[in-house]
């Protein structure tokens, strides 16, 4: 669209008022049970987060750095969960896939914030592990509360930064009409794509972060596993072995979960023209991904288990 100024000459400049997300369902009957799904889904995700979180609050046992690190990546999933999933269940109940300009920017900003921020726990995750098995005996000394806060804050400071910085660069872009993102939510990377004006340098910045942020987290993890892993080849028991990579394996399936869902959509978006597939990987990256992962670590740690049922038992019943 064009702007007047003084109703004399025009301006080259779109005044953008919203964005149009990819509809769920082109199927009328198929939308209230879309809807259920997505809403069984949400409350999943934050039910199973909730009770990892007030698991590890109340039982003492489990006041280590191990469980207060899972405790954050729960509440970093329910709060992804919540940047995108309402958004949507808004829009299919009202039958529209509208967003504002500002409600666009501010949910790409979140994702990325919550997205980056659950990559650098799994990396701060394998390093405690790394510690706990290959340095047993300082493990205490060198994970003590001090460092602990200090790399959550880290990890909090470096994903807002990283967003921000996307989210400022995308203010200074015009816009044409074709405001049609291909997802169910808004991402910066989609974002950009829609603008008519020189983006270049956001898209220099978005291949650039992309690089460090899927390049480093990983090769951090690999490197602690490799560690662990001839750790443990070293122990002379078999029960020491098993009890040492049992610590581990909810924590390599998180992992395998995260960084396959992302490697799904990084490749259905390279490899198909199919906007549809690549927004339901998109949704096993952001949706399904936060609400497995309680399943994943209370299913297989008892100590996990045993503050759960606790929780549980101590629930008021009613007659």
């Amino acid at each position: 669209s064009i702007r007047f100024v003084n109703n004399k000459e025009p301006r080259n400049q779109t005044v953008v008022l919203g964005f149009l997300l990819m509809e769920v369902t082109e199927d009328p009957e198929l939308q209230s049970l879309i809807f259920i799904l997505f809403l069984f889904m949400y409350l999943v995700t934050i039910l199973g987060n909730l009770l990892i979180i007030l698991a590890v609050i109340s039982d003492s046992s489990l006041h280590i750095p191990m469980y207060f690190f899972l405790s954050n990546l729960s509440l970093c999933d329910i709060c992804l969960n919540t940047t995108t999933i309402p958004k949507i269940l808004l829009n299919i109940q009202a039958q529209t896939q509208s967003i504002t300009y500002i409600g666009c920017l501010t949910q790409a900003c979140f994702v990325l914030i919550f997205a980056n921020l659950e990559n650098f726990l799994l990396v701060v995750m394998a390093y405690d592990r790394y510690v706990a098995i290959c340095h047993p005996l300082r493990y205490v000394v060198i994970m003590n509360p001090h460092l602990c806060g200090l790399l959550i804050l880290l990890c909090l400071f470096i994903s807002i930064l990283n967003a921000l910085l996307h989210s400022l660069m995308v203010l200074r872009l015009s816009f044409c009409n074709d405001l049609e993102i291909p997802l169910f939510f808004c991402e910066t990377a989609q974002v950009i794509k829609l603008a008519c004006s020189d983006a270049f340098i956001n898209s220099i910045l978005v291949y650039f972060a992309a690089s460090i942020f899927g390049s480093v987290p990983p090769s951090g993890i690999i490197f602690s596993y490799t560690q662990i892993a001839s750790s443990i080849l070293r122990m002379p028991s078999a029960g020491g072995k098993y009890r040492a990579f049992s610590t581990c394996g909810s924590h390599l399936l998180v992992v395998s979960l995260f960084y396959g869902t992302g490697l799904g959509v990084y490749i259905s978006s390279a490899i198909t023209h199919s906007s549809r597939k690549t927004a339901i990987a998109s949704v096993m990256y952001t949706v399904v991904t936060p609400m497995l992962n309680p399943f994943i670590y209370s299913l297989r740690n008892r100590d996990m288990k045993g503050a759960l049922r606790k929780i549980i038992g101590r629930a008021p019943s009613y007659q």
